[in-house]
């Protein structure tokens, strides 16, 4: 392959079973979304440079796609436009700009790619899709309490079973950090340094932060703390007694409602609390959460409270949280693990109609409008086939599961011949029923142990 047929490093091409893996996801997604009453919404693929620049810290500003300035102005380096970094930023701009129109609680899902100049890893690309749901404009617990709710439903609907939502809160991390001695000017560092611990080691994050300037006497104790603090599941009783001595129980409060709530949802089981989940944008203000998998460095999503956000374009603060799942992590380990069902991947057709002369194609195109009004997706093979093997090998790559065949023979006794391919049986039913007949035998193909099947009208 030449390099000029490759795509750009960190992008992808997405080919048929790409996506009907990644439309399964969004599917479930947006699905659950909905059932928690976030509603749409779509913002432009690049925002004006100042919308986005100051927003992300000093990291998240080095990994912004910028666009260089057109005409008069071409050559000069300079840039005025960005592609778009996340769906929050142009989220607050949206809130701001449409304050009137809004409601007083605004609850929206996103699903659209974003751009980062990142180092591309396993998982991990320049481009990508993500898929936010925010709430705008309450501080009430329980936003974050169904939020981490519908995330934890969207990922056992897809089949995930060993996930844990790490979670924390920006005003203990502030806490922690005050009282390990460490200056509130070095704040911003140290946090971006500590969520770097599950990628670097706790030697890399002290090596990180000498070189940032922090004390590392209050490195030590900050590692220390984290080292020994109490993990698992079953250990969340210990770690809220643990951080509440550590912090005060006014620093504490927030995060220990959040678990009390969230004990009723479905998410309840999976809460870990994480003192070093530190998140590294700049705009959190209190409840900090992520999505974890045994078999992936990174996340499969997170997200938080950042109530002064929309506030730098709108001149006041409104409260507002969000979380978001990664689409391409998902999609990532559900292949690798084997996850998702037979009807998605088995392939974009229900049936292929064949004719074996020139004479029958309009028999066939006709047979075929007719399957397609039983909710069938049906391809007509295009060339006549006067020998099987050739339109049969073909469905077989396909993964087709039945054939209808229109022949001279056919047509004089006013028939089909429709062959299974999975069961090799084979039935010749009456023109006039044909297509009713070929949909019940669609929807009997075994498709991931069960009759519920690609093609099946939704129930």
């Amino acid at each position: 392959m030449t390099a000029g047929a490759q795509p750009a490093r960190g992008t992808r091409d997405f080919l048929p079973d790409d996506i009907r893996r990644r439309e399964h996801v969004v599917r479930v997604v947006r699905d659950v979304y909905e059932q928690y009453g976030f509603e749409p919404l779509e913002t432009p693929a690049f925002e004006n440079i100042e919308t986005l620049l100051g927003k992300y810290g000093d990291e998240g500003n080095k990994l912004i796609f910028k666009i260089l300035r057109r005409g008069e102005h071409e050559g000069t380096g300079e840039a005025d436009l960005a592609l778009r970094y996340d769906l929050t930023v142009p989220l607050a701009r949206v809130v701001a700009q449409y304050q009137n129109e809004l409601p007083r609680f605004f609850k929206r899902y996103q699903i659209q790619p974003v751009w980062r100049a990142d180092r591309p890893a396993r998982g991990r690309f320049r481009e990508f899709y993500q898929c936010d749901i925010d709430a705008i404009g309450t501080t009430s617990l329980m936003v974050e309490a169904e939020l981490l709710a519908a995330v934890s439903d969207v990922l056992s609907k897809l089949g995930f079973e060993d996930f844990t939502i790490r979670l924390n809160d920006r005003r203990v991390l502030t806490a922690l950090l005050d009282g390990f001695g460490i200056a509130s000017a070095q704040h911003a560092d140290t946090l971006v340094g500590i969520d770097k611990m599950d990628k670097i080691g706790t030697d890399g994050v002290q090596r990180e932060l000498v070189a940032r300037g922090v004390d590392e006497g209050a490195i030590r104790a900050c590692i220390n703390f984290f080292g020994a603090f109490p993990s698992g599941l079953d250990a969340r009783s210990e770690a809220l007694a643990m951080l509440t001595a550590r912090v005060g129980s006014d620093a504490a409060r927030p995060l220990t409602d959040l678990v009390v709530l969230t004990d009723s949802t479905s998410a309840g089981r999976r809460l870990l609390i994480d003192p070093s989940l530190a998140r590294g944008l700049s705009y959190y203000t209190g409840a900090i959460m992520e999505i974890a998998v045994p078999d992936l460095a990174g996340s499969l999503g997170g997200g938080g409270r950042y109530d002064n956000l929309i506030g730098m374009f709108l001149g006041r603060n409104v409260p507002a949280c969000g979380f978001s799942l990664g689409l391409e992590r998902i999609v990532v380990v559900m292949t690798e693990r084997g996850m998702f069902p037979a009807r998605v991947s088995r392939g974009a057709v229900d049936v292929m109609v064949v004719f074996m002369t020139d004479d029958l194609r309009t028999d066939a195109l006709a047979l075929a409008a007719e399957l397609r009004t039983q909710h069938l997706r049906v391809e007509v093979f295009p060339e006549a086939a006067r020998k099987l093997e050739k339109p049969l090998k073909y469905a077989s790559a396909r993964q087709v599961p039945v054939v209808a065949m229109v022949g001279e023979d056919e047509r004089t006794r006013g028939q089909v011949t429709v062959r299974d391919l999975q069961t090799r049986q084979q039935e010749s039913p009456a023109r006039a029923v044909a297509a009713t007949r070929i949909a019940e035998i669609v929807r009997l193909v075994p498709a991931d142990g069960s009759a519920d099947v690609a093609g099946a009208p939704a129930s």
